[in-house]
């Protein structure tokens, strides 16, 4: 990255507030209007967040990278892509920012700010199914960056409303989100007690990604550290 931190950790910041936001503010809006039907409503969350992705990648991914992930930065430094220094800051500033931006969504809506949630999920297929998003985003950012970088912004976007609707946990994919949705009683809501075995999983899917983008594209890790150096 030639940006300096500080540049890049603000991209990072309104980045994560912005995506949360969109998540947190199309579940609590669709809800109600979908009159409860669920698949109105998840469609609906999928789109905004989709949508909301391809904006922020392509605006902030030249600046910071847009990683608005914890699981991606660290992904990134383990490929020398990101400096393992920056690493923390990236995950901290992705998490309280993607926070603030909860609490920010809630008071749009005029209900409690603080909240936690109580929507359970929780089970090996949820577990499974945070892996397999985790993975199957991070091999998507991944190889689409090596075949084809411009359209990386519309390759992310693409796969997450994908994967809400083929995942059996439709798809956090990030640790920082997680977080973030315990922190709220709404429709994209996780109970706080579920939100550990959500991050191990996508912790897992993601190195396996990162490995499984190195079989598919071999010397790409390689040649993108010597640049680095």
């Amino acid at each position: 990255m030639t940006e300096p931190l500080a540049r890049r950790l603000l991209a990072e910041g309104l980045g994560s507030a912005m995506l949360f936001a969109a998540v947190i503010g199309s579940g609590i809006i669709a809800e109600p209007l979908a009159g409860g039907n669920v698949a109105v409503a998840l469609l609906a969350n999928s789109v905004a967040t989709g949508a909301m992705l391809f904006v922020l990648i392509t605006i902030l991914g030249p600046i910071s990278g847009a990683h608005l992930n914890p699981a991606v930065s660290l992904v990134m430094a383990l490929r020398g892509e990101l400096e393992w220094r920056d690493a923390a800051p990236y995950a901290l500033t992705q998490l309280l920012c993607g926070i603030a931006g909860a609490w920010l969504t809630h008071l749009m809506f005029d209900v409690p700010v603080l909240q936690v949630s109580t929507h359970l999920r929780a089970g090996p297929g949820q577990w499974t199914g945070e892996a397999v998003a985790t993975f199957g985003l991070v091999l998507t950012i991944l190889g689409t960056a090596r075949q084809r970088p411009s359209s990386v912004p519309a390759a992310v976007a693409l796969y997450i409303v994908a994967a809400y609707w083929f995942t059996s946990s439709t798809s956090f994919a990030n640790p920082a989100i997680t977080v973030a949705r315990s922190l709220t009683d709404s429709f994209s809501g996780i109970a706080p007690r579920d939100v550990p075995m959500f991050v191990l999983f996508q912790l897992a899917g993601a190195l396996l990604g990162a490995a499984a983008a190195r079989l598919l594209l071999p010397g790409s890790h390689e040649r993108r550290i010597e640049s680095s150096l």
